[in-house]
């Protein structure tokens, strides 16, 4: 059991954080039982945390110690969980890359089976961290089949200077192929609709959304958040509608997604909406994080929402 992650996720509810329906689906994939997940709910509720912190890794209060899962697979205590609450399936997939390599990403789908549009949600410089899972299950929740692809082979960075190797370690151009490789892998399965897919990206993410809706057929719409702008050059190639959400105090020049956003309606001839949040930093919709900003990751949750549904359906 990773135990970092078992503390981040006590912490997150008793900080108000995440539901306690939330709760419960997350730690019965983490404890790996779901009568282990209701004893870590009840010492949250006995114990709680009256102030917020002020970093993510936190030091919860005292509760029972919890035994380690036996035989309960990842995926079995994923389906437990959905059983649970009627609403969700969460599960590690696999599947290959152009060279027959195995590949992984964290899947979540509505449980009722019915088909739906699918999204690949592509992760931070950090990994695929609870964030990253957490914002998969939201989609999922709103209705769509969500695939975070797992571009860093199960590493995860807690620090910026681990992030910044991983970073460094990454190959970009490969890994718009192996996010390629996702979506083709989504759109085979009977639980998708449609023979294209939306991808939305956060800051390492937000730049290989952008890079897929110039390099991918596959994509039916995109949506980065404060990623790394296209050139001129590519924004004229763009091959989808694209919404771009930004603050005012990140690092971007604005002008210039302006201009990119012009480029893709223009001459690509592709919708194309960009959204300035007046105030909001790098990273604001990552609600783990100092820079969060609740009001205007709302807004540009709803407004991601609202694309996604008109060029997907």
């Amino acid at each position: 059991m990773d135990r970092i992650k078992a503390m981040n996720l006590v912490t997150s509810y008793q900080l108000g954080h995440i539901s306690r329906r939330q709760f419960i689906r997350r730690a019965v994939v983490t404890f790996g039982s779901l009568s282990v997940a209701n004893m870590v709910l009840a010492a949250c509720q006995a114990v709680p945390i009256t102030a917020p912190q002020p970093t993510l890794i936190q030091t919860p209060p005292a509760a029972p110690e919890a035994p380690e899962p036996t035989a309960v697979a990842t995926e079995e205590a994923a389906e437990e969980a959905a059983a649970d609450d009627g609403e969700l399936i969460t599960e590690t997939v696999t599947y290959s890359d152009r060279d027959g390599e195995e590949l992984t990403g964290y899947l979540a789908r509505p449980a009722d089976g019915e088909p739906r549009a699918a999204v690949i949600v592509i992760q931070e410089w950090w990994g695929l961290d609870e964030h990253i899972q957490d914002l998969t299950r939201r989609f999922a929740a709103e209705g769509f089949v969500a695939l975070a692809p797992d571009l860093y082979k199960g590493q995860v960075a807690t620090e910026p200077d681990e992030a910044r190797k991983l970073v460094m370690e990454l190959d970009m151009a490969e890994a718009v192929v192996e996010i390629d490789q996702g979506i083709a892998f989504l759109l085979a399965q009977d639980y998708v609709t449609g023979d294209k897919a939306g991808v939305v990206g956060f800051c390492m993410g937000g730049g290989l959304a952008l890079q897929l809706a110039v390099n991918s057929d596959r994509v039916g719409a995109a949506v980065p958040f404060y990623g790394n702008l296209l050139s001129p050059e590519e924004a004229a190639r763009v091959q989808a509608p694209v919404q771009a959400h930004y603050g005012t105090e990140d690092r971007f020049d604005l002008d210039a997604l302006e201009e990119m956003g012009q480029i893709i309606q223009e001459e690509a001839g592709h919708p194309s909406e960009v959204y300035i949040y007046e105030g909001a930093p790098h990273a604001f919709l990552n609600d783990t994080a100092a820079s969060y900003r609740p009001e205007a990751a709302a807004e540009a949750w709803e407004r991601t929402l609202a694309w996604f549904r008109q060029h997907l359906s």
